[in-house]
């Protein structure tokens, strides 16, 4: 039974992950950590006044 020779494949199976990792990274890092969230209960609406009126 023929082998495949693993020259070819090893550094395209280790550029792969390691591009994988890379992005993965980079998304985690470049995203806000915490997300910014508004208090609707808190917050009274605002009245609309018409100055035509």
């Amino acid at each position: 039974m023929p082998q495949l020779n693993p020259a070819p494949w090893l550094p395209i199976l280790v550029m792969t992950w390691t591009t994988i990792i890379v992005l993965f990274k980079l998304m985690v890092t470049l995203q806000p950590t915490t997300q910014p969230t508004k208090n609707i209960l808190s917050h009274s609406p605002t009245i609309w006044t018409w100055t035509w009126l």
